[in-house]
């Protein structure tokens, strides 16, 4: 099968490997469309996200047919469209024409979307479930949330506004960002660009000069210390990138703030598989009857090395402009 490798250099090129023969509990999917995250660029350069390489093949989330299954597999017929974030637990990643993965991490896709948007999905909507179950939100709670019109961000200010959590504030870099989630339902003061002057005023000014309760960081770095500044004492940090800074923990220290953090790749580590599962067909439901909407998105191209190397440059250099970024297949 064709396939964007890893070499031995450490460097991506065009490719063809063994197709993937499913184990008895595992389905053989034949990929429709892949998404892109800012880990797959960052396994090629940070020595943290490194050590989750399983396989020469990248990427980690994908739409698809089922095409074949193993012996043991009950819950899945040849021919049924799914969806599934496969993380590190595929026979492959998803710069492929094929992945072999456990029928337990698998979800029917949503049937009133197209694979591109069932793609678009299963990390972030995985993420922003999970930051949404843990943290339990009642109305009154404020969030202050960095990087809000990104794949994460926008997904969760969806899931937010439609449970009744409306006390937000979130940050964007641009007029066209704001604009997204002006049209998600926030209003014009709930909504700060982080380039602008008096930046910790004007986020504290949006909270009626009120420290927030939770800080929600899907940036990090500069951003870290910007939560670590508007929080509350012992207010809840929220980190979804491991990027905090040494200034902000140590502020978060000092308020005696507790740090969160959200990974899911941690019920891999266990195999508690139905953790994705679970996941994915809450969302498939919460798609459906149209409680929520799929993310933007936006296909760079066909399953090639041009198309990848596009996608990592976009996702390195913040150019996606609140967009999922998509791979046809």
């Amino acid at each position: 099968m064709k396939a964007v490798i890893l070499n031995k250099n450490g460097t991506l090129e065009d490719g063809f490997v063994e197709k993937p023969l499913p184990k008895s509990n595992e389905v053989l999917i034949q990929i429709k469309a892949s998404g892109f995250n800012p880990i797959d660029y960052q396994m090629l350069e940070n020595e943290l996200e490194r050590k989750l390489i399983s396989s020469p093949i990248l990427g980690r989330e994908l739409s698809g047919i089922i095409v074949d299954k193993g012996n043991e597999v009950t819950q899945f017929n040849i021919g049924d469209e799914v969806y599934c974030g496969s993380g590190s637990m595929g026979s492959n990643g998803t710069y492929a024409e094929y992945i072999s993965v456990p029928e337990t991490i698998v979800s029917l896709k949503p049937k009133n979307i197209s694979f591109e948007q069932a793609a678009s999905i299963p990390s972030v909507g995985l993420t922003s479930l999970q930051v949404f179950k843990r943290l339990q939100f009642k109305p009154e709670d404020t969030l202050f949330v960095t990087g809000a019109s990104g794949g994460v961000g926008s997904f969760l200010i969806k899931l937010l506004l439609s449970q009744g959590i409306l006390q937000i504030t979130a940050t964007v870099g641009s007029e066209e960002n704001k604009q997204t989630l002006l049209n998600m339902g926030l209003k014009n003061h709930q909504i700060i660009n982080y380039k602008e002057e008096n930046l910790i005023e004007n986020i504290l000014k949006s909270n009626d000069d009120r420290p927030f309760e939770y800080g929600i960081d899907l940036v990090g770095n500069f951003m870290s210390e910007v939560i670590a500044e508007v929080l509350a004492i012992n207010g809840t940090y929220v980190d979804v990138t491991a990027l905090v800074s040494q200034n902000a923990h140590e502020l978060l220290f000092n308020k005696g703030s507790i740090i969160m953090n959200i990974s899911n790749y941690a019920y891999s580590m266990i195999k508690k598989y139905d953790y994705y599962q679970n996941g994915l067909k809450e969302i498939k439901k919460l798609i459906e009857n149209k409680v929520i909407a799929p993310p933007q998105y936006k296909t760079l191209g066909n399953l090639s090395l041009e198309t990848v190397l596009k996608a990592h440059f976009l996702l390195k250099n913040n150019q996606t402009q609140g967009h999922k970024l998509i791979m046809k297949h």
